[in-house]
């Protein structure tokens, strides 16, 4: 199985000081790639396909015409489902997080749910994923927003609360498909938003992205999960406060996606400019007394409006991270008309920075989709919003890599434009090769969903987390194919795979096959 444990040792084997270069890396030192959008993905003679702009859900394919939208049928381009669990709906923007042969769902915390808590998915058989328990039992649990994490290394899945101070911490190592409870306890003054797990599995970093105490940054030891304990709280007096975070394999770099300044008073000190912070932690790593925090570099920009993650790869001799941006100009001051009159996206997309110069981070490509040209930002100006509930978003939220050394392809979900399988063999041309846009949900009762509401019409699946790739034998028992897990507001847990008409192209026989082999 092709999972994230691959990529947490293979980050440990290469990126360990955060600015590792193979012999033959130099020679892309002063390259740069593709900054507008990427290549259009050729899709199959059955897909049912958008009629737009790349990543857009046009007015036609939203219009209600005898009680229905087009929309109702999802949109896939080279994916299939394999199989599905729904439930009563997922917040896909909290997580989701993986281990194994099972996967862990947040839902809304709604009072309406049977079920409420984090859904624990068997996907031990991908035709048919199977809810198993549901992690109910701490706040945490009720109401992780994006703080639902799990380190590979250790098998450790992380809960902190949302705008609450409790945290949780379960090992999934003795059954991944029924975790047990390891810790739990309420962390001073925490408010968590985002947060992750330093490489090694012994640091968790609860993100204080909208809400918080002047941009504090709780820092939690587990380094016994049996009995994790609150490290300290480090206070940001300028930049650095992250929204999500990575480290490098050794923990003593933070990647942090700091939020823009859009939506909120300037003076807020928990906010700054939008994007790269890359901070020295290694104090927090190696738990000296007195531990201080470090700007090593900043990479700012002022086309988006809240950076989120930051997804370390290594690709041929170089270190990278992929950005993602949860809103784009729309969000600032005048929304998407003064995005528009001053040439910024209107939604957020990602960038591919390189970091094998820690020192000078740059932005050398971007994962950019028609939707997010800022020379098509006025066409959106007259789009209908959804019935009672706002504008569209078609903002990239998080990727997942297939794996995290010389990566064929990345998946990216996002709160608009479904998720799309982009090949990233070459990181400075990303090309789009497939997506998967899931049936609008529109009024189904889901009161387990982020996007649900008893008076709202959903005519787009909002599918904003984290996908995961899996290496599964095939159906028709010969060899392996390459599945991919994702989850939908509306859909709930999905598993996709390519398509029959896609694997007999040359192309996509020839990127399957790269993907599938070993690390």
């Amino acid at each position: 199985m092709m999972n994230g444990k691959s990529l947490a040792s293979g980050l440990l084997g290469l990126l360990v000081s955060g600015s590792l270069v193979a012999a033959d890396g130099g020679k892309r030192a002063n390259e740069l790639g593709s900054m507008g959008p990427v290549p259009k993905a050729v899709c199959g003679p059955s897909d049912h396909t958008e009629s737009g702009l790349q990543g857009q859900t046009t007015s036609a394919e939203r219009a209600v015409v005898n009680g229905h939208t087009d929309s109702e049928g999802g949109y896939n381009c080279n994916l299939e489902l394999v199989g599905q669990f729904r439930g009563e709906g997922a917040f896909s923007q909290n997580g989701p997080a993986y281990f194994g042969h099972c996967a862990y769902m947040a839902t809304e915390n709604n009072p309406s749910q049977a079920h409420p808590g984090v859904v624990v998915i068997d996907v031990s058989d991908p035709r048919h994923p199977q809810p198993t328990a549901y992690l109910a039992e701490t706040k945490a649990g009720l109401n992780p927003h994006e703080n639902i994490k799990v380190n590979q290394a250790r098998g450790l899945l992380g809960l902190a609360q949302s705008n609450g101070p409790s945290f949780a911490v379960y090992d999934l190592n003795e059954d991944c498909a029924h975790p047990k409870l390891a810790s739990t306890f309420d962390v001073p003054n925490s408010s968590g938003h985002m947060g992750g797990w330093a490489e090694d599995g012994k640091t968790y970093y609860i993100g204080q992205s909208f809400r918080g105490v002047n941009g504090i940054l709780p820092i939690i030891d587990v380094t016994d999960p049996y009995n994790a304990k609150w490290l300290l709280n480090w206070t940001f007096t300028g930049d650095g406060r992250p929204h999500d975070l990575s480290t490098n394999a050794d923990g003593t770099r933070m990647y942090s996606g700091q939020p823009g300044n859009f939506g909120v008073a300037p003076t807020n000190s928990s906010f700054g400019p939008d994007g790269l912070v890359i901070l020295d932690v290694s104090d927090i790593q190696f738990r000296r007394p007195n531990p201080q925090i470090r700007i090593v570099s900043r990479l700012f920009w002022n086309d988006q409006g809240q950076a989120e993650q930051m997804l370390p790869f290594f690709s041929h001799g170089r270190s990278y991270l992929i950005s993602t941006d949860e809103s784009g100009g729309q969000a600032g001051v005048g929304g998407l008309a003064a995005a528009c009159a001053r040439g910024a996206s209107p939604y957020g997309y990602s960038n591919i920075i390189d970091i094998t110069d820690e020192t000078s981070p740059r932005i050398v490509s971007k994962i950019m989709l028609e939707v997010h040209d800022p020379k098509n930002c006025s066409s959106f100006l007259k789009e209908p919003p959804e019935l009672n509930g706002g504008n569209l978003d078609y903002s990239t939220e998080r990727c997942a890599l297939d794996r995290a050394i010389n990566p064929t392809l990345a998946a990216c979900g996002s709160r608009g434009t479904g998720t799309r399988i982009y090949d990233i063999r070459d990181p400075l041309h990303p090309a789009e090769i497939a997506y998967w846009k899931g049936p609008a949900p529109r009024t189904a009762f889901l009161p387990g969903s982020g996007s649900w509401s008893p008076s709202v019409d959903r005519t787009v699946e909002k599918q904003a987390g984290l996908a995961r790739f899996v290496k599964v034998p095939a159906a028709d028992g010969k060899g392996h194919e390459l599945n991919l897990w994702l989850v939908g507001d509306g859909g709930g847990f999905q598993v996709l795979r390519f398509t029959r008409d896609f694997l007999e192209t040359h192309p996509g026989k020839a990127i399957h096959a790269e993907s599938l082999k070993d690390d």
